[in-house]
């Protein structure tokens, strides 16, 4: 046995009588609040993703240029 369209009329006239108009709207409005506000979390941690795994660039210096600490800490 499925559920026929007067059915689903009925449950949805219930529903109404229940909890009013209002009450329902207010729901739907705070649901679609939810959404919007979990899509932007989303958005945000995206971004903070791709800007904390941009690739970065170690400069290595020359051996030969490199003063070696000893000389560095010797005074006169």
């Amino acid at each position: 046995m499925s559920i026929g369209f007067w059915q689903i009329v009925i449950i949805a006239i219930i529903i109404v009588l229940l909890f009013g108009r209002g009450k329902i709207s207010d729901l739907m409005g705070d649901v679609a609040k939810g959404i919007k506000s979990f899509k932007t979390g989303l958005q945000d941690d995206d971004d903070t993703t791709t800007s904390t795994n941009q690739s970065r660039t170690i400069e290595h210096n020359d051996p030969a240029s490199v003063e070696p600490a000893e000389k560095k800490n010797k005074v006169g």
